[in-house]
């Protein structure tokens, strides 16, 4: 079998691949992709792989713009942090899905449903459904959270995202921390937080954080290629990016 991957974060396809060949050695990647003009040009220029990973949110833009420029021959396994409405969607289009961060049970069942379900795929139909999906990407892309609802005292009050510095889990208790530093205790958790907010603006630092790229003030080098980042308004904890993440969270400041 013969693989492409199209993955914007380094750490991520790197482990991807490694869970691909843990899954069965054999399997031959043709190329490590991480932006929509690459993509373009490799699927334009070199025969369709029996199989493409497609991350959603590539370093140039989405990865429904690889569509509208090449027709794509071949099965796709998305991976994906979108909310579970779209995810929902992308099976119904019998697209399957890897949900960050990919489990290898989770990649497993894919390749199996791919091996089963796509192993001989109507070149016609299938581009078809991929124009189809397409469009169902570029709708779903438009879904982010643009608000939040937060109980204050006995009120009921919104909070706009563009007003939010960042996301904290401390006390057990996951905070909506606004650019007033202005806190208030919200239901959903980071995990949750994480699928419906805009990739582009907030990102997921480690696992007490999802901050607001505006919210960063200073960053600081720190110990084994770690970095150190200070926010504002002011965090009540330490906030350290890993050594693991650090390439990664350079590449979304750099976007």
């Amino acid at each position: 079998m013969k693989v492409l991957i199209i993955e914007d974060e380094q750490f991520a396809a790197h482990k991807l691949i490694q869970l691909i060949h843990e899954y069965d050695a054999r399997i031959e990647i043709l190329d490590q992709l991480d932006s929509v003009e690459d993509s373009v040009e490799w699927l334009s220029q070199n025969p369709s792989p029996d199989l493409l990973f497609l991350d959603i949110h590539l370093a140039d833009g989405f990865s429904f713009e690889i569509f509208e420029q090449v027709d794509v021959q071949c099965p796709i396994i998305f991976t994906t942090a979108y909310d579970q409405y779209a995810i929902q969607a992308f099976k119904t289009k019998s697209v399957d899905y890897l949900l960050k961060p990919i489990k290898l049970e989770d990649l497993q069942a894919a390749l199996d449903k791919f091996k089963e379900l796509f192993a001989r795929p109507s070149s016609d139909s299938f581009a078809k459904e991929m124009h189809a999906l397409a469009s169902l990407i570029q709708s779903q892309q438009q879904a982010y959270k643009t608000r939040f609802l937060v109980k204050v005292g006995n009120l009921i009050k919104t909070i706009s995202v563009t007003d939010v510095a960042y996301f904290l889990f401390e006390d057990r208790m996951t905070l909506l921390v606004t650019k007033e530093k202005r806190r208030y205790p919200l239901k959903q958790t980071l995990d949750e937080l994480e699928g419906v907010l805009d990739p582009q603006q907030f990102t997921r630092a480690n696992r007490q954080f999802i901050i607001n790229i505006d919210a960063i003030h200073k960053i600081h080098p720190w110990f084994k290629g770690r970095l150190k980042l200070e926010l504002n308004p002011l965090q009540s904890i330490d906030l350290v990016i890993s050594t693991e993440k650090t390439k990664d969270f350079k590449a979304w400041l750099d976007r």
